[in-house]
Order: structure tokens, then sequence, then C-alpha cells
């Protein structure tokens, strides 16, 4: 299994915070043959008599030399992630999980808001000072 971000137990307990239960870590996808493991399964209940949202969670630090480099590997990993679930009709949500610094940074440059409008990335912006959500982009 891959090493986990530095972050991981960070947006973990964000999630448990905004009231999720962790499913799994290192959630298993396989597609023909071949195993990914995105870093965090999780499901909301809305209600208790009806079905939960769940999401997979992709953490990324965004702590390389370059933030292009980063973006690129992380959406690129983002696309995989979710082309294997669309193909599988899986309830799961992706969501790609970035600290408010990188949000407010590298993500604020016309480039990156072209490539996450354009593939369609849904953010999950978290605080890690304070391990709490700060805002869901869809």
């Amino acid at each position: 299994m891959p090493a986990k971000d530095i972050y991981h137990n960070t947006v973990k307990q964000a999630l448990i915070k905004d009231g999720w239960s962790i499913l799994t870590e290192d959630y298993v996808l396989e597609y023909g043959g071949d195993k990914l493991y995105p870093d965090i399964a999780a499901e909301k209940s809305i209600a208790a008599e009806q079905q939960g949202q769940k999401i997979i969670v992709e953490v990324k630090s965004f702590l390389g030399r370059s933030f292009i480099n980063d973006l690129e590997g992380a959406v690129g990993q983002y696309i995989i992630y979710r082309n294997i679930l669309q193909s599988q009709a899986s309830e799961y949500e992706l969501y790609l999980a970035i600290a408010t610094r990188v949000y407010n940074g590298g993500f604020q440059k016309k480039l990156a808001q072209l490539i996450v409008e354009t593939n369609r990335v849904n953010l999950l912006v978290f605080d890690p000072q304070s391990e709490v959500i700060e805002r869901w982009i869809n």
C-alpha cells in the first residue's frame, strides 16, 4: 500500500468533526487486475431512514518543488479514480482534499482553475491547524 500523505490523519479528523463516519482508510479500487488505493472512504447519514452520502477522499499536500507538477499528479490520479468509480456505477463521490494555503495560493491561479473546472474536480478544503473542513467545492 502507498504511504499516507502527511495530512491524512488531519483530513480524517476533519471529516469526523464534520459528522462523517470513516468506513475505511486505503480504500481499494480494482479494475482489470490493477489495484489503486484512495486514502479515505467515508459516509454521512442524512437521516436514520434514508441512504447516506458516501465519499472517497484523496489527500494531497502539494509540498513538492513544483506546484504544477503536483497539480498534474493529483488531477491525473483523481481522473483515474473517478473513471474507475464511474465504470463501476459506484455510489461514492470523489473529492481531492487540499489545505487552505494550497487553495488560496496555487488553486487561485488561472491554470489551476482551468484544470479543476475542465476536469470537474471536487475539492475539500481543510485547515490543517484546526482540523476542520472549510469548504466543499463541486
